[in-house]
């Protein structure tokens, strides 16, 4: 997944490029955050030390799946990933993984690699091995039941009938109080079956306004690591104009 450039980017709020590749800096729309990240002692753990956020994208391995909207989850990731300058170059776990920071926060970023099907597998692990809170568990995936491009960050729910988000909560022990981002992919067409149409790549006109969703997603992992969960779902959940993505 690229970052935004030329026609695209204009359109989008400066903010979400400043500083792209920063290994320590505040996010620039949002003051707040910068006292919060040296201040917030959210996330320790035994000794002091803090536990990591950990940002999960659900999808599917392997070409043929690439650049369809069931992976919207894996596009969330790469997007945080190459901003960040995180490489997603460990296998563990059954998933792609990559660490790093946002300012003094640690962060670890996954696209499980088992299937859709079966991402409880890899996630269950990750988060018992590294004894990871569940508030801090952050699983970014499609729904059919918002509009295109819309995103909705809420703190805990159901599966919502999603398959991958369903085998979480069997393997997180029934437990459903884990924070996730939703990314509309919009219902299928006509009588379109929905297990074909979330397989379909997204046209040109498509593409431009989920990579601005998913830049606006970029802004409120910032805002959530540095400033807090509730901070970041109020910048996600109020009002998001058409008008912007439609300029």
């Amino acid at each position: 997944m690229r970052l935004l450039s030329g026609a695209s980017a204009s359109r989008l709020p400066s903010s979400l490029f400043s500083h792209p590749r920063a290994r320590t800096r505040c996010v620039p729309a949002s003051s707040f955050a910068c006292r919060a990240a040296s201040s917030s002692a959210a996330g320790t753990g035994d000794g002091g030390a803090r536990k990591p956020w950990l940002f999960v994208g659900l999808g599917n391995p392997g070409k043929v799946y690439q650049g369809t909207r069931h992976n919207v989850g894996f596009e969330m990731i790469d997007v945080i990933a190459e901003a960040e300058g995180i490489s997603l170059s460990s296998m563990q776990f059954k998933a792609m993984v990559g660490k790093g920071r946002i300012g003094d926060a640690p962060i670890m970023l996954a696209k499980p690699q088992t299937f859709m099907n079966a991402s409880g597998e890899s996630v269950g692990q990750l988060v018992s091995y590294f004894k990871i809170p569940l508030n801090q568990v952050v699983v970014m995936y499609d729904d059919l039941d918002l509009p295109f491009a819309k995103l909705r960050l809420l703190p805990k729910g159901g599966h919502g009938g999603h398959n991958g988000m369903r085998s979480i909560v069997n393997h997180l022990k029934q437990s459903r109080d884990f924070p996730r981002l939703r990314i509309g992919i919009g219902r299928p067409p006509g009588k379109m079956d929905p297990a074909n149409f979330v397989l379909r790549p997204f046209n040109k006109k498509e593409q431009e306004e989920l990579d601005f969703a998913l830049h606006r997603g970029l802004e409120a992992v910032r805002i959530m690591v540095l400033g807090g969960f509730n901070k970041s779902a109020t910048y996600v959940n109020t009002a998001q104009s058409s008008e912007m993505l439609n300029r």
